[in-house]
């Protein structure tokens, strides 16, 4: 803007120069001007003094300082923008690439959203993919680490580490985005556990087909959270504050019983004194073959890679999780606002 101003001046200076002191047309002090500033080499419209020389080699100058101006500041900007989005994409590629045992977002809808949000409340590492330029701005200005792409191509996974991933969740749009989208992280890593949205319940059958291992309908389920609401509104309220964190005193938490670094295998739960050592309560156990013990009593085994699932405080799950893994424990995720 301040080139374009200072040649602007440049060459209303000379046009008036000419006009006014040479005495010559406007057309001519005008032509004369842009010739002298483009630096064509044309000769004079009318023969010049010494004087009028004297100002024709102030105005070359003029005219070359400003259109030097302006193209140093334009070929700045190109070169400024090129590496910073260069490093930006490599930037973002690094992160991708440090990622391991991390989620993966397919869509960043109105769904997609929502799950961003919940996951970056548990501190849980993620990415996001998303067609849509807008979409991925949007992701990209929370924070989050988003990749524009389209999902249901194999390149596209691929980028964004599905081998090293251990949770994908597929809410695009469409069914069949959804369904393509989990065949292709199967293919690419047959232990990555998929999790689909479905608009029908027709669609639910299918992508539970394709390889689903969870699909959610926001209809269906939207349905069923509504009428459970209505008919019982205090378990309801009791089970939204656990599963969100939001009334921040209790919590649940699922914890696989690794036979290589758990102590409790193969004892009871009257046995291995789980409530007594931490204070938490274990409210069911699924087995390795899918069977779910809802309600445990202290003669059920706790068997290698049970998944038991756990209600407490985030410092009973936190003692829990020290008294399942003693070797190994991990960083226990839950929500920021308990830790």
């Amino acid at each position: 803007m301040v080139g374009a101003i200072a040649l602007a001046l440049v060459f209303l200076c000379g046009t008036l120069w000419y006009r006014f002191v040479e005495g010559w047309r406007w057309l001519d002090s005008a032509y004369m001007t842009v010739s002298t500033l483009a630096t064509v080499g044309f000769g004079e419209i009318n023969p010049l003094g010494d004087r009028g020389r004297l100002f024709t080699i102030v105005l070359i100058g003029m005219g070359v300082i400003s259109i030097g101006y302006i193209v140093n500041r334009f070929t700045e900007a190109l070169i400024q923008g090129y590496f910073q989005e260069g490093r930006r994409l490599q930037q973002q590629r690094r992160l991708v690439e440090s990622l391991t045992e991390h989620y993966i977002i397919c869509g960043y809808g109105r769904t997609g959203r929502q799950i961003a949000s919940e996951f970056e409340a548990e501190g849980i590492p993620f990415v996001t993919i998303d067609s849509n330029s807008q979409s991925v701005q949007a992701a990209q200005q929370m924070g989050y680490i988003a990749i524009q792409g389209d999902a249901t191509l194999d390149e596209t996974l691929v980028r964004v580490g599905i081998e090293r991933a251990i949770c994908l969740v597929a809410a695009l749009p469409s069914d069949a985005e959804n369904l393509y989208t989990v065949l292709s992280a199967k293919t690419l890593n047959p232990n990555v556990r998929t999790i689909a949205r479905a608009s029908t319940e027709e669609a639910v059958t299918k992508l539970q087909r394709g390889g689903a291992d969870a699909v959610v309908s926001p209809y269906i389920t939207g349905g069923k959270r509504m009428a459970a609401a209505a008919l019982r509104p205090q378990v309801m309220d009791f089970v939204d504050g656990i599963l969100t964190g939001s009334d921040r005193s209790f919590y649940m938490e699922e914890f696989r019983l690794d036979a290589n670094v758990c102590p409790v295998v193969g004892q009871s739960l009257r046995e291995a004194r789980l409530r007594s050592q931490s204070g938490a309560l274990v409210l069911a156990i699924r087995r390795v073959d899918g069977t779910l013990i809802g309600g445990p009593t202290g003669e059920t085994l706790l068997l290698p890679g049970d998944a038991m699932i756990c209600m407490g405080t985030a410092e009973q799950l936190r003692v829990l999780n020290q008294v399942l893994s003693p070797i190994t424990s991990k960083k226990l995720r839950l929500p920021k606002h308990s830790q």
